[in-house]
């Protein structure tokens, strides 16, 4: 029995300290008991400074009432997703998401344990970013001109008559301040539309701010969304939110339903009211902001989901604008493959003369679940290879697009021997559909994962068999 005991506490031990995020565990006297190597990283310590040690004794910064883990232990109750800023040990200013929990044991509270995850180069990267957007908006009243919005209507491309459609509809809705809800699936333009309504509204040389509510944690977001106030928390310093950086232009919400839902509660308030409150702050700053927002998901599946609240999902669908995929614009394919081509001639210094035949049938009959952008890089690909004075023929496609070929020769029985073993196939095939999930979502494994409609876990199994 005790050597059973020893050898889970071991193999709990060795899982623990292979785990990529900090983790420090005391228990009820707070007393450190577990002390990882990465939050000893953080926090610019070795192992044995902390171990064994009590947690004001190693961290003599902290005080009872500012040390989360003492506070779970003094309460009991989980503090989640607290975002805090330091400077470590060795001067390294550091940012983390923490979330601590109670430990019990048969209705005893024996510890504590918390999680930090490390977010130090997301947060340096978004207060780049929003200081930017502070410069560009400071250089943007005085010269009058726009900021980032680069694309107009003139900019969209297409002889499909819907997409037409929805390019006039758009125009119209561009005169506007009413908000705008777009879906689309991933590459489809939403950003080159959201650009083109701001460009051609009265707010045109006002700025253009976008946020992708993807690509920040929550805790951090808020504090991008809404500003800062100095001393807020620790490390917190006097920064505009992306409201302020907007006022009287355009925000534009990418992926708004992977914002944290009680986050969506304050968003809410603020469309409602027009004033912002920085995080820290007691005072209101007016705000008078155009928001368009996008989805990825259409908005039934967000609502039934409960990835998108009602209320807000009501307040900023006021005018709705949903995109075709590309495999629904047939004549769009072979005209922006040529279009493309003709583009990267210019940019290669080449003269690459168009598509064979078999070739623009085979773009014609794949599906394209990335849309305009895959079609890009598509043809990018072909043409890194293409000779000059020559045109891309069926050799020259990326494999899984040639892939389609077999697929459609529906009344061509192959001989037997060039047949391979199913679950070989379906291996293959596997492999080529999560490549091309990867590569839509630049190796986020999380969106990979929504995209294939698979747990996160699944997606990781999979790459680690591949």
């Amino acid at each position: 029995m005790i050597s059973g005991s020893m050898e889970t506490a071991e193999t709990l031990n060795a899982i623990l300290k292979t785990i990529d995020e900090g983790i420090h565990v005391v228990d009820a006297n707070g007393m450190t008991i577990f002390y990882n190597s990465v939050a000893a990283s953080l926090d610019g310590l070795t192992l044995e400074e902390v171990h064994n040690y009590h947690v004001l004794d190693a961290f003599p910064s902290l005080t009872k009432e500012t040390s989360t883990l003492l506070k779970v232990i003094q309460t009991g109750t989980p503090i989640y997703n607290q975002h805090q800023a330091y400077t470590n040990r060795k001067g390294k200013q550091i940012d983390t998401v923490n979330s601590t929990l109670p430990l019990w044991l048969d209705g005893e509270l024996i510890g504590a344990v918390e999680v930090a995850k490390d977010i130090s180069k997301v947060k340096q990267l978004s207060d780049q970013l929003l200081d930017l957007q502070a410069k560009m908006k400071t250089s943007t009243n005085k010269t009058n001109k726009q900021t980032f919005a680069t694309y107009h209507f003139d900019n969209i491309l297409s002889l499909d008559p819907l997409l037409n459609d929805i390019k006039e509809q758009c125009r119209k809705a561009s005169r506007t301040s009413s908000p705008i809800m777009i879906y689309g699936e991933t590459g489809t333009g939403k950003e080159m539309f959201v650009q083109a309504i701001h460009n051609e509204s009265p707010r045109a040389n006002k700025p253009f701010v976008v946020q992708n509510c993807a690509a920040i944690p929550g805790p951090l977001l808020e504090g991008i969304l809404f500003g800062t106030k100095k001393g807020s928390f620790t490390g917190a310093v006097d920064r505009p939110g992306v409201f302020e950086l907007a006022d009287g232009g355009t925000l534009f919400l990418d992926e708004i339903n992977s914002m944290p839902v009680e986050l969506q509660a304050k968003l809410l308030r603020v469309i409602q009211e027009g004033v912002v409150q920085r995080i820290g702050s007691t005072s209101l700053r007016k705000v008078n902001v155009r928001i368009i927002s996008a989805l990825n998901e259409t908005p039934e599946q967000c609502l039934s989901k409960g990835l998108l609240r009602q209320d807000l999902y009501f307040r900023l669908n006021v005018v709705y604008i949903e995109l075709p995929p590309l495999r629904e614009r047939h004549k769009d394919i072979s005209y922006l493959s040529n279009y493309f081509l003709q583009e990267l001639n210019t940019a290669f210094k080449k003269n690459v003369l168009g598509l064979t035949q078999e070739a623009e049938q085979l773009l014609n009959e794949y599906s394209w679940p990335g849309n305009i952008r895959e079609l890009k890089h598509a043809v990018e690909h072909c043409m890194n290879f293409a000779d000059n004075n020559t045109t891309i023929g069926e050799p020259l496609l990326p494999k899984h697009i040639k892939g389609t070929k077999i697929i459609r020769t529906e009344n061509h029985i192959p001989h037997p021997s060039t047949i391979p073993p199913l679950r070989k196939a379906l291996g293959e095939y596997e492999k080529q559909i999560i490549q091309m999930a990867l590569k839509q979502t630049s190796g986020n494994i999380q969106q990979a994962a929504r995209i294939l409609q698979v747990p996160r876990q699944t997606l990781q199994y999979k790459i680690r068999q591949k």
